[in-house]
């Protein structure tokens, strides 16, 4: 019995030591399911939050490219921002290549990573250059690049609130707030060399700039430094900012502009002759100020190709009329007032005024969300995005883009 007992002893034993063993090596243990749902579920995954209808390019975009849709390049743009988002927090949480989230958002449309824009007062990745990648491409059986598809495209990212890189990103915002300029920081001088770099390599048509909030601005400013040169790269700008103490200065003095001529405009004219001739009259002072509109272009060399030539570089501009750090873009009263005021002192249309600068500005309206709703990036590639209106010009895209039509 003794015997007995102990070869049962020893059995049981060594079932319970299998079993443990068996649970210990098994892939369902708590420690593996952690890291699987970590991986999975992330909340930045591409397959988490990224586009839902967006489908990779295949042969059939050989014969009808999908980057002909402005709602397709306009959401594989919102993506590659939000993978410049990405490098900077991958680079914050030391992921690598493995488990990286950034390159899932731009993997799917057949681009790769070629330089990534690094702020060198704290190392922090701002922006990166995605390039055409001919040989996924080709695995797919898309031997040549889609129409519309850029060669290169630029992405900038906005600010991120964490403490590695908040200082410098805030630093910027206020830089903006304060003088409605960004040429100040290192990090336009980055931006506009990379910027350079490939539309000298590719052509400025085959290039493309994108942005998001804060990136938005230095996109703008890059993109438009650009166009000074003669190079009009297409530019895709997401919650743009708006809001500065410079803006709101000059809108204190044209408001004051406007209403002295108003005042002048009440008193009854002088009768004495500004300019004597004896063929032609009198001449008022709005006949003088019309001659002399008219006469300029002439003098400076300025005829109907060279404005043509300018009014290449039309940016898109994206906004949420909730947002109220870019929805001063959608006004337009400013802009309506001068057109009405020149359309009575001149009976012909007046050149390189500020109204000629225009955008494609698209405006979504939902009624009243939360300020991350509204500045999000995320809702540009939304199923249910319905853009409201679009229109080409307002009083403050005038004032962004007026030093491109101005005579200098």
């Amino acid at each position: 019995m003794a015997a007995n007992r102990v070869a049962m002893e020893e059995d049981i034993t060594e079932s319970v030591t299998l079993m443990v063993d068996s649970v210990a090596s098994s892939p369902m243990t708590p420690k593996t399911v952690v890291v699987k749902e970590d991986e999975t579920h992330h909340p930045y995954a591409f397959h988490v939050s990224g586009p839902r209808n967006v489908a990779s390019p295949n042969w059939r975009d050989l014969i009808n490219s999908s980057w002909l849709d402005p709602n397709y390049k306009r959401t594989v743009m919102a993506c590659f921002i939000q993978a410049a988002y990405l490098l900077e927090l991958d680079r914050q949480e030391n992921r690598n290549e493995q488990n990286a989230l950034a390159p899932k958002w731009w993997i799917p449309f057949k681009y790769k990573l070629s330089q990534t824009l690094i702020d060198e007062r704290d190392g922090s990745i701002f922006g990166a250059v995605l390039e055409w990648d001919r040989a996924a491409a080709m695995a797919d059986l898309v031997v040549i690049r889609p129409s519309g598809a850029p060669k290169a495209v630029l992405a900038l990212r906005g600010t991120i609130l964490k403490s590695l890189t908040m200082r410098r990103d805030i630093e910027d915002d206020l830089r903006f707030l304060a003088w409605e300029s960004l040429k100040g920081s290192v990090r336009f001088n980055v931006a506009l060399e990379a910027l350079q770099s490939v539309a000298t390599r590719y052509g400025s048509s085959n290039v493309c700039v994108v942005g998001h909030s804060l990136g938005a601005g230095f996109a703008l400013q890059v993109g438009k430094a650009l166009a000074k040169e003669g190079l009009f790269v297409d530019a895709h700008l997401f919650n743009p900012p708006s809001i500065s103490v410079a803006m709101s200065l000059r809108n204190i003095g044209e408001k004051a502009g406007v209403a002295w001529k108003r005042l002048m405009s009440m008193l009854p004219p002088k009768n004495e002759p500004l300019i004597p001739n004896g063929n032609e009259g009198q001449v008022s002072p709005g006949n003088v100020s019309s001659g002399f509109r008219n006469w300029v272009p002439s003098f400076y060399g300025s005829n109907q190709k060279s404005t043509v030539d300018l009014r290449k570089w039309v940016p898109h501009l994206y906004v949420n009329d909730s947002d109220y750090i870019c929805c001063h873009y959608t006004d337009q009263d400013g802009v309506t007032e001068k057109r009405e005021m020149n359309n009575k002192e001149n009976n012909s249309p007046v050149v390189n005024t500020n109204s000629q600068a225009a955008a494609k500005l698209f405006v979504m309206s939902k009624g009243k969300q939360k300020f991350h709703e509204a500045h999000g990036l995320e809702q540009w590639w939304s199923d249910n995005l319905e853009l409201q209106s679009a229109i080409h010009s307002s009083r403050l895209i005038s004032q962004q883009l007026k030093s491109l039509y101005s005579i200098k």
